[in-house]
Parts: structure tokens; sequence; C-alpha cells
């Protein structure tokens, strides 16, 4: 089978997440009164520190309002294409670019899997030469703009498993994955981790930190 380097995205190959300043790059492009909601964003971060909403409604909360409740997907295109401009200028780590194409350059199959939108995610994911992206994806209306509702599952923690477990089915190799190098900062990627042949804690936080050395894990640390 050919051997697959799976990568996390934010705080993994970005040095911060890239959610919301993706949601304030949109906005400014696409209908900058909405900068008058930003002060809502408080009680959405509210909602979700006390439990009243989980990641996947935050997510759909902040898309609603910072971009609005349908948007055209073409138009996200392009500025998903800008975006991902800049994060790369700004926002990727070099030690992430080189160990993407070692890994390349070794004969894997580069996969990222991410909790983030894929519709914002896929031009950077391009850019960085992955030939998958796992991601949340969104719904879409009959015209086909994108709506702020995520469909299926938000793509994390034992979800992000899930997706990559159907990704290995569509791709033909399940019950043939074996030889698996997975990248993350964050445990709440753990099922994945444990899943993986090769779990490398990248960048990890104190708690992957003490799970890695733990485990015996090879933790990578950059900037």
């Amino acid at each position: 089978m050919t051997p697959i380097a799976l990568y996390d995205l934010d705080k993994t190959i970005t040095r911060r997440p890239t959610y919301l300043p993706f949601l304030m790059h949109a906005l400014w492009r696409h209908e900058r009164w909405r900068i008058v909601l930003l002060p809502v964003l408080l009680p959405l971060f509210l909602g979700y520190a006390v439990r009243i909403l989980d990641r996947g409604r935050l997510k759909e909360a902040m898309h609603a309002l910072l971009l609005g409740s349908a948007v055209d997907a073409g138009k996200m295109a392009e500025i998903g294409e800008s975006y991902a401009g800049k994060v790369l200028a700004e926002n990727v780590y070099p030690q992430a670019i080189d160990r993407i194409a070692r890994d390349r350059m070794q004969g894997r199959r580069l996969v990222m899997a991410t909790a983030s939108y894929e519709f914002y995610v896929a031009p950077l994911a391009e850019k960085l030469g992955f030939d998958d992206l796992i991601g949340t994806k969104v719904r879409h209306d009959e015209d086909g703009a994108i709506l702020a509702k995520i469909d299926g599952e938000n793509c994390y923690g034992a979800a992000k498993l899930r997706r990559v477990e159907a990704w290995a089915a569509e791709a033909g190799m399940a019950g043939d994955v074996r030889n698996v190098r997975f990248y993350s900062d964050s445990p709440t990627d753990l099922p994945v981790f444990d899943w993986a042949s090769e779990p490398i804690a990248t960048n990890p936080t104190s708690k992957l930190r003490r799970l890695a050395e733990k485990r015996g894990w090879r933790i990578f640390a950059w900037g």
C-alpha cells in the first residue's frame, strides 16, 4: 500500500488558528457592514465556554454572523484563494513546508485532516501540495450557495477519525492502512493518534506533550 502522511492544520502546520482570521478576511472583501456585528461574537464565545453551544454550533453561528446565512460559492472560492496566499506567507511554519516536502520525497500520500471548513482550506491544501483534504463540509442550497450549516459532522475529535476511515474506504484502503504517519498539536486528536502507526506530536500542547512522552511518541517543536 502507499504510505500516508496525515496532517492536522491549525497550530500544527500553522502558527495560529485559521477560522476567525478567515472570517475577518472574508468579511472585509464580502460585506464590510458586518463589522458592526463583531461584538456579538462575545456572547457566542461565552455560550461555548458554558457549553450551551458545542464547537459545531459555534462554527455555524460565527459563519452566519460574519458571512451570512447563504453566500455565493464562486465568491468564497476567490476569497479562499487570496486567504490561502496570506496564510502561506504569514502563518505557516517553514519546518512544516520542509516536512511535507520530505514526506512527499519518501513517496507518501499527503492528506490534510482538519476541523476547518473545506471550502476555505482547499486552496491552502493545494498550495502546500496535499493530495487529499478531509475537513468539515458545508451544506449548499439549490443554487449552489454555501449555507451556514455543517453537512454531516464537525471534523473534530472522534468524528475526524470517522472521516479519515471513510476516506480510506473510498480510496480502497480500508483494512489495509498500516503505514500512517500522523502530525497534530492537540490531544483532541487522540483517536487519530491511536489509529495511526506513527504518531508525531507536533507543536504539542502541554497535555499532549506529557502523553507523547509517556507513550514514547516523537515530538516536533517548530517555530
